[in-house]
């Protein structure tokens, strides 16, 4: 999955325990522009570093992957919560081989 947005704000990175580190950010996505969606992201380990040399404020593509875990507390309750996990970031709006189509003026030979 990925979507368009401007930086809106970015952490520092932080080291969980001796083998993990995580860092966040929050990018405001205005399909609508009348009502922009924050949305907070995370990279982990060596993804972290992906947000180096890019500012707060500049457009970026998110390509990322939806995560789910299930956690039963102390008492038996179960609890599920979601992830938004970036794995590739893009300075601006990236187009790809395959994904636009290209219309041209070809002549029309239909007889209507």
């Amino acid at each position: 999955m990925n979507i368009t947005g401007k930086l809106f704000e970015i952490t520092p990175s932080q080291q969980i325990s001796d083998s993990f580190k995580k860092r966040t950010f929050v990018a405001e996505y205005a399909e609508n522009p009348q009502y922009p969606e924050y949305v907070s992201f995370e990279l982990i380990q060596d993804k972290c570093d992906l947000l180096d040399g890019f500012k707060e404020g500049e457009e970026v593509t998110i390509h990322f992957n939806l995560r789910g875990r299930k956690w039963t507390n102390r008492e038996g309750v179960v609890k599920y919560f979601n992830s938004l996990q970036a794995w590739r970031l893009e300075k601006g709006h990236q187009m790809h081989e395959g994904t636009a189509t290209s219309f041209t003026d070809a002549e029309d030979d239909l007889p209507f």
